[in-house]
């Protein structure tokens, strides 16, 4: 079993190793979805981690079809990703009418290698997953992360267990979204799955004396995944 943290700072990416998470995915702005972290991120992370390090290449919040620049922007991110010595990077792109876009995303796992690529939760808004499936397994892929094309793992569990079954094991399939202590395990029963992603994240009230009572909601909370969660997490998955 393996549990990959989804960690928007260096705090988090720490608090995964420590609790026993064998990978993380590394990202920012996870309230709007996830975007590419800083490359200080990428260095400080890659330096004080000994678990396997994926980045996620997305350059804005939003959907996933990407103009020439962006995609070119995606391309050099995952250039210095390499560079530095990541593991992987996590990637995903559709067309316009909701297909993989199977040109691009060969390229960017042609340029990525020899790190893994994950194909993320665009998946989810594809057209017509089984499709989608044996698109992203042709373009190299090693796995898709994905609700089962619902807004949470748990309600797309039924459709996760066809991915499992349906990939036989030419692709891994990674449950995400709203995964936590109380229904990992229904979901190691239901889907069979091998690997989960999930961020453990807990708020952390600011540390900062004053606030500005004008100003509402800005500042005064970090999210960071905990490092105790984590470990209770990966001792469910190992029982």
């Amino acid at each position: 079993m393996i549990l990959e943290i989804c960690a928007n700072s260096l705090a988090s990416a720490l608090a995964a190793q420590n609790g026993g998470a064998q990978r993380i995915e590394l990202c920012e702005n996870l309230n709007e979805g996830g975007t590419t972290p800083s490359y200080g991120t990428i260095i400080s992370v890659r330096k004080q981690l000994d678990i396997k390090v994926y980045v996620l290449i997305r350059p804005r919040s939003g959907d996933f079809f990407y103009s020439d620049d962006e995609f070119s922007v995606m391309k050099e991110d995952i250039k210095i990703c390499k560079k530095l010595g990541c593991d992987g990077v996590v990637i995903g792109l559709l067309d316009q009418y909701g297909n993989v876009d199977t040109k691009r995303t060969k390229e960017l796992v042609n340029l990525a290698n020899p790190m893994g690529v994950t194909f993320h939760r665009a998946f989810d808004c594809s057209n017509d997953g089984l499709k989608a499936l044996e698109d992203i397994i042709n373009c190299g892929c090693e796995r898709i992360l994905t609700s089962g094309m619902h807004n949470t793992a748990i309600e797309g569990s039924s459709f996760l267990k066809v991915l499992v079954d349906r990939s036989a094991g030419r692709i891994n399939i990674m449950p995400g979204s709203g995964i936590n202590e109380q229904n990992i395990l229904i979901l190691k029963e239901t889907t069979s799955a091998k690997e989960y992603h999930l961020s453990a994240k807990t708020p952390i009230e600011s540390k900062m004396i004053y606030h500005n009572p004008a100003i509402a909601n800005m500042g005064n909370v970090v999210e960071v995944s905990n490092e105790n969660k984590i470990r209770r997490i990966v001792d469910l998955l190992n029982r």
